[in-house]
C-alpha cells in the first residue's frame, strides 16, 4: 500500500513537472502587460524549436489595438512586413538558425492604443517554423476556457489603465514627482516610498528624510547589487541631487524606507507626508498608494518584476 502511494506521488510529481515544462517552453512575451497609450517593447521569447528541430522562421501577426508596430531585425535573419493602416500587421524573420537547445528573443516596437479597454487582453498569434515543421502558437482563450487550458496559447498583452499625469510639487528650484507608495500586507512593519526629483537650481541640495503618519523613522536607503546578491543600505547623510540632475527613487534602487508602521498601506488610498531636505527643509506632498507588486509609479507603463523586500 505504501509502495501504491509513493507511486502516486512520484506520478503527480512528474506530472507536474511535465505541464511546468510545457508552460516554460511556449512562446512568450517577455513584459506581458502594458498602459493604454504607452509605448511598448514586445520581446517574444522562442526557448526552444519543433519537436527537436531548428527554428528557421517566425511570423508574428499584429492585432487591432496595437499600432506603429517596428521590427528589431537580427543578424543572420531576413525580415519581412506587411504593412497595415497602422504600420506592420505581420512580421517575419526568416532564413536563420536556432537550435532547439538555444533560446533567443525577437523584438518589435510599438505603441498602444488610447482607446485600448483597461483589463481586456490582446493576443499576437505566432508561427514558429523549423524547415517543413511548425508550431503554430495561434489559440486564443474563449468563453468558458482559461488561457492556461490552451496547448497552443498565443501571447497575450494585457491592458492596463491609461497612465495619469503626472502629480508635481515644488520646493525652491526642486520639481517632486509623483510620490508614491507601495501597498503592503497586514502585520507588515516596513513599507517601501517613490518619487522623482529634479534640481533646477544651480546650487546642490539632499534629501535626508521623509514622514507619513503612521511611519515612526522614515530613512533614505540605497538597493544594489553586490556579487550577485541584492544588499540594502542605508543613507545616513542622505541622498544629493546636484544641480541640473535628476534622481529617481524607484524599487530595486534608491528608496525610503517607512519604518515601525503601525497600520498597512492599503492600494488606493492617499497619504499626507513630508519630505525633508537640507536646504529646501521640510515640503508637504501626498503619497498615492500603489499595488503590492508594482514596480512603477501607479498608473505607468509596468516594468520588469524585480525582486525585493519592499
Amino acid at each position: 500500500m505504501n509502495n501504491r502511494k509513493s507511486l502516486g506521488v512520484l506520478s503527480a510529481a512528474l506530472l507536474t513537472l511535465v505541464i511546468s515544462s510545457q508552460t516554460q517552453a511556449h512562446v512568450l512575451l517577455e513584459t506581458p502587460q502594458a498602459a493604454a497609450g504607452a509605448s511598448y517593447k514586445a520581446v517574444f521569447r522562442v526557448p526552444h524549436g519543433c519537436h527537436g528541430k531548428a527554428t528557421t522562421s517566425l511570423k508574428v501577426d499584429i492585432p487591432e489595438g496595437i499600432a506603429g508596430a517596428k521590427p528589431m531585425p537580427k543578424a543572420g535573419w531576413t525580415l519581412m512586413t506587411v504593412k497595415g493602416a497602422k504600420g506592420a500587421s505581420e512580421i517575419t524573420w526568416s532564413g536563420g538558425n536556432l537550435p532547439d537547445d538555444e533560446y533567443d528573443e525577437f523584438v518589435v516596437s510599438a505603441r498602444v492604443n488610447d482607446s485600448a479597454a483597461p483589463g481586456s487582453t490582446v493576443y499576437f498569434p505566432v508561427v514558429q517554423s523549423c524547415g517543413d515543421d511548425t508550431m503554430a502558437w495561434t489559440e486564443v482563450p474563449r468563453p468558458g476556457v482559461m488561457a492556461s487550458d490552451l496547448k497552443m496559447p498565443a501571447p497575450g498583452l494585457k491592458i492596463l489603465a491609461a497612465a495619469a499625469a503626472p502629480v508635481t510639487f515644488k520646493a525652491g528650484s526642486l520639481e517632486i514627482v509623483t510620490p508614491w507608495l507601495r501597498a503592503t500586507p497586514g502585520g507588515a512593519k516596513v513599507g517601501g516610498g517613490y518619487l522623482s526629483i529634479t534640481n533646477k537650481g544651480s546650487d546642490p541640495d539632499r534629501l535626508t528624510g521623509a514622514a507619513i503618519p503612521f511611519s515612526q523613522k522614515g530613512a533614505i536607503h540605497e538597493m544594489s547589487m553586490d556579487n550577485g546578491m541584492m544588499r540594502m543600505r542605508e543613507l545616513p547623510d542622505g541622498l544629493e541631487i546636484k544641480p541640473g540632475e535628476t534622481v529617481e527613487l524607484k524599487p530595486g534602487g534608491y528608496h525610503i524606507m517607512f519604518e515601525d508602521l503601525t497600520q498597512p498601506l492599503k492600494q488606493g488610498d492617499v497619504i499626507e507626508g513630508t519630505l525633508t531636505f537640507a536646504k529646501a527643509g521640510k515640503v508637504n506632498v501626498t503619497f498615492k498608494v500603489g499595488g503590492f507588486g508594482d514596480v512603477s509609479a501607479p498608473g505607468a507603463a509596468a516594468e520588469p518584476m524585480q525582486m525585493h523586500m519592499h
